[in-house]
């Protein structure tokens, strides 16, 4: 499914949420939208409560540059786009824990460096 994240810092950005790997996660992540929400950033990751909670699903311990997780532990979203806190090597992109693979960003992910702690986000279907 074609979803377009927005801020101020960053105008509209397409992504897609995929259920390939995580179907029940993508599917109450669906249910929920529009979602709008407070970011925060932790290392080179947006993240974000969500109002979905959903259980582990096809985790994964690292993901790739413009990848869209959701984190069960925070029942969050998470887009990244480089190196977090936790990455262990060059080049490595490691959340805080595990994550549910729902999606990915379509165009160049580091377009999310320029979103700061506390502004709005919001995630809707394109």
């Amino acid at each position: 499914m074609e979803i377009v994240i927005e801020s101020e810092a960053i105008g509209r950005v397409p992504a897609q949420l995929s259920s390939d790997l995580a179907p029940a996660t993508v599917q109450a992540i669906v249910r929920a939208l529009p979602i709008e929400a407070e970011a925060r950033r932790w290392g080179n990751e947006v993240y974000f409560a969500i109002p979905v909670r959903a259980r582990p699903e096809a985790q994964v311990e690292t993901v790739e540059a413009g990848d869209i997780g959701y984190w069960p532990p925070g029942n969050a979203l998470c887009i990244f786009f480089g190196p977090t806190p936790t990455s262990r090597h060059p080049g490595e992109i490691r959340p805080a824990s595990a994550v549910n693979p729902v999606g990915r960003v379509l165009g160049d992910p580091k377009v999310f460096a320029s979103v700061r702690d506390g502004d709005r986000i919001v995630v809707r279907a394109a």
